[in-house]
């Protein structure tokens, strides 16, 4: 059984930057996904079992990276020049692949941690 546990969050201003840690068991390889007030969640990043693949939604793409260490079970998202749209609820899962977890929806995992929250003011 993985157990999820999302940290990080936080309130910053425009520009700033904040690092997301997930707390997880399990050798597979995982992605970031986010959900706004009143929005579905959504795809941000994903990574490989060994780290040597990641991939990004466009409108992260050279701000976010996503990384990875195995002997301490944690995937982190390192989150540059943010913006207001930025702000929602994190959340991390685990996937088969990375390219399979960009196309995953939000039931298609088999179970959420608790999210942290980003907050990104102007």
């Amino acid at each position: 059984q993985v157990q999820l546990v999302e940290s990080g969050g936080g309130l910053v201003q425009a520009g700033g930057s904040l690092r997301l840690s997930c707390a997880a068991s399990g050798r597979t390889a995982m992605g970031w996904f986010r959900q706004a007030p009143g929005k579905e969640r959504e795809f941000v990043a994903a990574i490989s079992v060994s780290g040597a693949t990641t991939i990004y939604e466009d409108s992260v793409k050279d701000r976010f990276t996503i990384s990875r260490d195995n002997a301490k079970n944690t995937v982190y998202l390192q989150m540059n020049s943010l913006k207001p749209e930025d702000t929602a609820i994190y959340y991390c899962n685990a996937g088969p692949t990375t390219y399979t977890i960009r196309t995953m929806k939000s039931t298609d995992f088999g179970s959420w941690g608790q999210g942290t929250q980003v907050t990104v003011s102007s």
